[in-house]
């Protein structure tokens, strides 16, 4: 009688749905080995011989592995600057962006604040409309914030759009939770650091993730803010070393060495150079990831 209870809970599923679920896992496999691929292609070639790469440029295991280029690089100056102004733009940029996300969405987030419409229409109403390219130029350059790494950051210090899923996100936390909290005698910006913010880790890990591969991955803000070579961010480097060719600038800049790179390897490792720390960071806010794009985002 149990074996046959089991038995007859078991789901049974139709033919059209084992050709469903073995054509989705063939489409997510494809899907999955079309991001992997590249990242895997780049990486073999910047560890294989050049010799090896012209014998035959479709061989994805090399016979021989050599870390020439990612020895070169390391005696390039310009990397070395370049990773110091990234990870300076990086870690101040974020952390200013998540406390003035929380500082900003924390009391538009309150029913009965005065102005709460005004204030989300005019916020809502910047995504669409902006001053543009040459007034924003103008407005760095008469804040004298040219060349400066204040120029990376500022600009873009919040974004509307994470703004409003912040506050979506805030407004969907109890009130009886901040009631309480003022019953013990904690001020406002007690209950933001205290309670709302230990409850806000998914969203704050998931818009710190956002934020920190914006900062990391951004180049077109230094190349109107930034003339100074030495205050360039990694992305200009590789701009210049891949898109425009501009590997001549390492070998003029590196100790001489009996067998230099070649340029192709070159351009391979500098792209895996500079992805290595944001694949480092991810594994720590991954369980939080998922979790805050799915909370905030749905709430009305």
């Amino acid at each position: 009688m149990t074996a046959h209870a089991k038995r007859s809970k078991k789901v049974k599923h139709s033919l059209g749905d084992r050709i469903f679920s073995v054509f989705n896992h063939i489409l997510l496999g494809f899907l999955a080995l079309a991001c992997i691929f590249p990242l895997f292609y780049v990486f073999m070639y910047s560890i294989t011989p050049y010799n090896e790469y012209l014998a035959n440029p479709l061989r994805l295991f090399p016979p021989e592995i050599t870390l020439t280029a990612y020895k070169e690089l390391l005696t390039f100056p310009l990397m070395k600057t370049g990773y110091f102004s990234t990870l300076f733009v990086t870690v101040i940029g974020t952390a200013l962006n998540i406390f003035l996300l929380c500082i900003t969405a924390y009391p538009l987030s309150k029913r009965n604040l005065k102005g709460r419409n005004i204030i989300m229409a005019s916020i809502t109403f910047t995504m669409f409309f902006n001053g543009g390219m040459i007034p924003n130029y103008m407005l760095v350059r008469e804040l004298h914030l040219l060349d400066t790494y204040w120029a990376l950051i500022f600009p873009g210090a919040i974004s509307a759009y994470n703004l409003i899923l912040m506050r979506n996100f805030l407004s969907a936390i109890p009130s009886s939770l901040e009631e309480a909290a003022y019953i013990d005698g904690a001020n406002e910006l007690q209950i933001l650091g205290r309670v709302i913010v230990p409850l806000c880790k998914p969203a704050i890990a998931t818009f710190t993730l956002f934020h920190a591969v914006g900062h990391w991955n951004s180049y077109f803000n230094a190349t109107m803010y930034i003339n100074d070579r030495n205050k360039w961010p990694l992305m200009l480097i590789v701009r210049e070393m891949v898109a425009e060719s501009g590997t001549n600038m390492v070998h003029q800049s590196a100790t001489v060495m009996e067998d230099l790179a070649q340029p192709f390897t070159l351009q391979m490792a500098v792209i895996i150079f500079t992805i290595i720390p944001i694949l480092c960071v991810y594994p720590f806010v991954q369980k939080y990831f998922m979790q805050g794009m799915l909370m905030g985002s749905v709430k009305g």
